[in-house]
């Protein structure tokens, strides 16, 4: 199955899957048209005669179906253990868990009540969650949060809330991964915007978040909502690259991954303009977070979302740099957000420039043990 408007990407693209967030909602505008099709489909296949039907099926199983067996990336429902939210999206929450006495974090994304989708649509959704979770469930590296596991329609799910167990509608979807202490990579920059971040703490977070994109584009994956807000830390601050949603089609034409995706802030170019476009734009929307990263700042705070995009796109407009900032990372930062998405670097080429990057005298910024901030940053935005 293959949405419209989506696909592979520009030159370089082929073959790659899609990834970005968990909330369906570009799986359900597809399969709304999807859905169509399969339905008039199948009607053409039924024999006139109901008893016809049931003459087709194997001798001995008659109206009953046959047990469906548990894929390899199945949760069992009866150990999941769901507790307090932790966080509210628009299309779902998210939960502190246990399952299996490992600390989790539970996602429930609610496929609509009861009645509200017809059986084929309710089908459509399942099978493309099911390609998305096993993409993610083959994931394995320790950049990227560790997905656990996944149930669609369970009848079995319980909240645990201090008046008792409440259940859950059985079309909630439920998505358990790693829980990570730590909370999102964005969090713990606004934390930092006024004291700044030591210059090696800046080079390990950019080589997590590089070395997590270069293992997903390896693998052919475009998460294309790549921000600091769907990166999460451990208790050792390791980031691990988060949310990927729509893990489930190759492409087949390099031209039709088109239309707007992602974050504006974060957003390449050709992705703004509605050009087609391919893995570069992680590249792109990587160079902004680690501008991010180093400034513990947002890019453009003075800008609203269209004067933001019109200035991207005609006046190449990126995020001021400071003058305190070391060559060797603004040179990664200017590769990475290149308009010309050819111009700029494999996220392999990425993590290794980073690499290269010395440390030792602290590239510029502050040292761990100073309290006030760079003076360039203070006045570029105000105390």
């Amino acid at each position: 199955m293959k949405e419209a408007g989506d696909g592979g990407g520009g030159g370089g693209g082929t073959g790659f899957v899609r990834a970005d967030q968990i909330d369906l909602k570009a799986i359900d505008e597809q399969l709304e048209r999807f859905s169509r099709v399969t339905t008039l489909e199948k009607s053409r296949s039924i024999p006139a005669s109901g008893a016809a039907a049931v003459d087709v099926a194997p001798k001995g199983f008659g109206l009953i179906p046959p047990r469906r067996e548990r894929k390899e990336w199945e949760i069992d429902a009866s150990k999941l253990t769901i507790k307090s939210v932790i966080a509210r999206g628009t299309f779902g929450t998210v939960h502190r868990g246990i399952y299996d006495g490992q600390d989790v974090a539970v996602k429930l994304l609610d496929w609509g009540e009861e009645g509200h989708r017809t059986e084929a649509e309710l089908a459509s959704l399942r099978s493309a969650f099911a390609q998305e979770v096993a993409v993610w469930h083959k994931l394995n590296h320790p950049n990227v949060t560790k997905f656990i596991g996944a149930t669609m329609g369970s009848s079995g799910l319980l909240i645990q809330t201090d008046s008792g167990p409440i259940d859950m509608p059985k079309n909630v979807c439920c998505v358990v991964v790693e829980y990570l202490p730590g909370g999102t990579l964005k969090s713990y920059l606004i934390k930092n915007r006024r004291r700044k971040l030591a210059f090696k703490v800046v080079h390990q977070l950019a080589l997590d978040l590089a070395r997590g994109l270069s293992y997903l584009h390896s693998q052919k994956i475009v998460h294309r909502d790549v921000k600091t807000e769907n990166m999460l830390l451990d208790k050792t601050r390791t980031v691990k690259i988060a949310d990927f949603g729509v893990a489930r089609v190759e492409a087949s034409n390099p031209n039709d991954m088109t239309g707007e995706t992602g974050t504006l802030g974060y957003m390449a170019p050709e992705v703004l303009n509605g050009n087609p476009y391919n893995r570069k734009c992680d590249v792109y929307s990587f160079g902004i977070c680690l501008w991010e990263i180093y400034c513990c700042d947002m890019p453009y705070p003075d800008l609203s979302f269209s004067e933001m995009t019109s200035a991207v796109v005609r006046q190449n407009l990126r995020p001021e740099m400071p003058r305190c900032c070391p060559n060797s990372l603004a040179n990664v930062m200017k590769r990475c957000w290149d308009a010309n998405p050819d111009k700029r670097p494999e996220m392999d080429e990425v993590v290794s420039m980073i690499e290269a990057i010395d440390t030792s005298k602290g590239g510029g910024m502050i040292p761990v043990d100073q309290s006030q901030g760079c003076l360039c940053f203070r006045k570029r935005r105000g105390p």
